[in-house]
């Protein structure tokens, strides 16, 4: 399999969602049943983004941000400077791997350069994304069972004040090909965030790297995360 990381700069998201559509439906072409995986690394102007299992009300206060509805899962999330955003547009049938292992690749690619910097990211069941200790990020104790547990996952979540999202996903695969993907906080105004309840969760902390005391540039965790992402994403 062959990935294309493509840097795309800071871009607006309407042209970058219609282009990963684009995109996607040309590969179902004959002519371009054998075209290269791509992955688009970018950040955007600000905007929250509605997913199909967005709920109005989860957005308490958009004020000028612009919000999008797209066909990606999940619900709304916040893009704005600051934010890596990463986009695979992989054939997965090629690739050899199902939607669930996909979705854990990225997360384990979130996860592998989080450790690059001495954090320890974690997963909650039922809560699809990356978190980390807001009270001691650099440990690497595991979380309490419950936030593993299929009943209880995503209920400790909402009611615990100790962990951050830093990382969101959200995923669309058509004909065996993805679109959409994961945004990865660096260094962001994390302001907008509590204008939503991110991800459908009231309450839940969003984190950067920053706040955590990781002082790196945009650039520095993009290259490390495409990187983890290229080593990940292969079969």
């Amino acid at each position: 399999m062959t990935l294309d990381v493509s840097p795309l700069g800071r871009v607006d998201y309407e042209p970058t969602y219609a282009a990963m559509q684009a995109f996607t439906s040309q590969r179902g072409l004959q002519t371009n049943k054998d075209s290269h995986d791509q992955l688009w690394i970018c950040e955007h102007f600000p905007v929250f983004t509605q997913g199909l299992a967005g709920q109005a009300t989860h957005v308490l206060n958009a004020g000028d941000i612009p919000v999008v509805p797209t066909n990606r899962g999940g619900q709304v999330t916040y893009h704005g400077p600051g934010q890596v955003v990463a986009y695979p547009l992989l054939d997965l049938q090629r690739a050899g791997y199902f939607v669930k292992e996909y979705v854990y690749r990225i997360e384990e690619a979130v996860i592998r350069t989080l450790m690059h910097y001495g954090v320890t990211g974690h997963r909650v069941r039922g809560a699809p994304g990356i978190y980390v200790r807001l009270d001691a990020p650099f440990s690497h104790a595991r979380l309490p069972a419950e936030f593993t547990s299929e009943q209880l996952g995503l209920r400790k979540l909402e009611s615990d004040p100790h962990l951050g999202k830093i990382a969101a996903l959200g995923i669309k695969v058509s004909r065996h090909c993805t679109y959409h993907g994961v945004a990865l906080n660096v260094a962001m105004d994390l302001e907008p965030f509590t204008r939503i309840n991110a991800c459908g969760y009231a309450g839940l902390k969003t984190v950067d790297l920053r706040t955590i005391g990781i002082n790196v540039t945009w650039q520095e965790a993009a290259d490390v995360f495409s990187q983890r992402l290229v080593s990940q994403l292969s079969p």
